[in-house]
Parts: structure tokens; sequence; C-alpha cells
């Protein structure tokens, strides 16, 4: 396999991004992970929430057919930022990890153009990497703001 291969580079690029983002957590204590800074559901630990629940949708329940509540996910991507009373950040840090190997094994060996069923259609898996990659990149940008402002709030 070539290093500059799609496969490669669309894995490298979400495994950039699956590292990342829950590095975001870092340093940060326990209500400032679940403050609130925009009106929206919007926090550090909904968005990795949220981000948890993406790839389960797509790897998991799109790719393989796996029932959402199977999966311990949200029913719909608006209630993935809904917080539990018992989620931490170690505990979503937990579970995402566990969901991003579940992922990883979901996929292998399968190819880019395979065809699956993502939101009731079906989209290559090319698709459904490209739309938790995008997801990935939308999210993070949110992200780096809310710790900018919760960093600047000390």
């Amino acid at each position: 396999m070539q290093p500059d291969d799609e496969r490669t580079l669309l894995g490298t690029f979400l495994d950039g991004y699956r590292v990342s983002f829950p590095r975001t957590l870092d340093g940060l204590d326990a209500d400032e992970v679940r403050r609130r800074l925009v009106p929206s559901r919007t926090t550090l630990l909904g968005l990795l929430r949220h981000l948890t629940y993406v790839e389960a949708f797509w790897f998991q329940h799109a790719v393989t057919g796996a029932p959402l509540t199977a999966l311990g996910v949200a029913s719909t991507p608006d209630r993935s930022f809904v917080l539990r009373r018992g989620d931490t950040a170690q505990t979503l840090v937990a579970a995402h990890a566990r969901v991003v190997e579940a992922s990883r094994a979901g996929v292998a060996g399968r190819s880019l153009d395979d065809v699956v069923t993502g939101r009731g259609a079906p989209v290559s898996l090319r698709f459904v990497h490209l739309q938790v990659l995008k997801e990935y990149a939308h999210h993070s940008g949110h992200a780096d703001i809310l710790r900018e402002q919760l960093l600047a709030a000390r």
C-alpha cells in the first residue's frame, strides 16, 4: 500500500482528529468541560459525546446495520449532545476510544467503494469516511473556541 493512497490518507486525517479532539479536555476541570458558553447544548463534553455518536452511527450503524440502541448511543444527532449525570471527561474519552476501535474494526478489509446504508440511502464507504472527517473538522473548530474562552475566563 502506498503511503499516499486514498484509504491511507483518509485514515491518517481521521485518526489525527480522533486523537486530538479528546485532548481539548486536557487540563480543564469537571465544571469547565460541562459549561455552556453558547445558547445551544454545545459544551466540550457534549461535543465529544456527539462525535462518539457520529463514529457509532456512520462506522457501525450505517456499515453493519447495528441498531443505535445496541451501540449505546443517542437515537438522534441532537440528543447526542445531551450529557448524562455520570458523564465525565474520563468516561467519555474512554467511550470514544472504544467506539473508535469498533469503527476501525468495522471497516477493516473493506473497500472505499463498498456501498452501505447511510440515513436510509445507499452511500459508499468513501462517503462515510468523508462525512465523519467533516464532522470532526467542523466540531474541532467549535472545541478550540470553547476551550479558548474557558481558559480566558480563569
